[in-house]
């Protein structure tokens, strides 16, 4: 499965933007997907991940209320709708999927990524 972010840029704070992550399977409908992040000098981090139909997400914490996750599984392509960004939220923001129907929240235990689309909030 190859996966292809896209979307990232420069936004200001408090300002939005929509992350989108195409898959390249036909079957992509039964991948879980989630989208993880990576500052400079710091690890990887869940942000949100959404089960095969849509029955479950599951947020961070420090994203709830500010970002949602969908997918369109005819389109084969998951979205991350980022709103009312902080300059902490500055990274490098991965797509990933695993096989198990199971949203997670740790970066082995998914099998595909995608190469990453930078985002920058400035203040």
């Amino acid at each position: 499965v190859q996966l292809q972010a896209s979307g990232g840029g420069l936004v200001q704070a408090g300002g939005s933007l929509r992350l989108s992550c195409a898959g390249s399977t036909r079957t992509f409908g039964t991948y879980v997907m989630a989208w993880f992040r990576q500052a400079p000098g710091k690890e990887r981090k869940f942000v949100a991940g959404i089960s095969w139909s849509v029955v479950t997400t599951k947020y961070a914490d420090s994203v709830k209320g500010r970002f949602a996750i969908s997918r369109d599984n005819a389109k084969n392509t998951v979205y991350l709708q980022m709103n009312s960004l902080k300059p902490e939220d500055t990274a490098v923001y991965h797509c990933a999927a695993r096989r198990t129907n199971v949203v997670v929240t740790t970066p082995s235990n998914y099998d595909y990524w995608g190469q990453g689309t930078l985002v920058t909030v400035s203040s």
